[in-house]
């Protein structure tokens, strides 16, 4: 039941990255994306705090918690230093909504069964965003700054995919 809400969870997200942008994003666009799937992770981990007591889930919560704050907060600083207004659009919007239900899901459960599911969950959720990193987002950027600070954060969010793919095996 958990190993599917996480595929629930990357089948609703990989059509909405993949396809539900049109045409191809512009940076505004892609800024807001990218500052939506790392506030979405800010949102699972915080709830991962309030309702995990393993030790190692707990740990990787507050990595989440740190390091996607971190990047949000970067892409807020060269928004500003850019003059740009992140632009809300569908595939941000999907993302939002695949969210709420797979935390509505996470908040329904405790002990092993969340931590089992919401491990799970990073681990799709990782590869989902990482590959809409590596296939469309950095490819589509046009400023040089934007891509940049994607790049950056393509490389720290693959190392958190593998974080969350080694948790999830000691957790089987």
């Amino acid at each position: 039941m958990f190993v599917r809400a996480a595929l629930i969870a990357t089948a609703l997200l990989v059509p909405s990255i993949a396809s539900a942008q049109a045409a191809k994003p512009t940076d505004p666009q892609i800024a807001h994306i990218a500052y939506t799937a790392g506030q979405i992770d800010i949102d699972a981990a915080k709830l991962a705090l309030t309702k995990s007591h393993n030790k190692k889930v707990r740990a990787f919560a507050q990595e989440m918690e740190r390091d996607h704050k971190a990047v949000n907060e970067k892409a807020l600083a060269l928004v500003k230093k850019l003059n740009v207004t992140p632009q809300d659009n569908p595939t941000s919007q999907s993302l939002v909504k695949a969210a709420d239900a797979e935390h509505k899901t996470l908040e329904s459960l405790s002990g092993a069964a969340f931590d089992k599911a919401y491990v799970d969950n990073e681990v799709a959720y990782h590869k989902t965003v990482n590959g809409a990193l590596q296939d469309t987002l950095i490819p589509d950027a046009s400023n040089a700054e934007l891509k940049a600070l994607l790049q950056t954060g393509l490389k720290l969010f693959q190392s958190h995919q593998e974080h969350a793919e080694m948790l999830d095996g000691e957790l089987k």
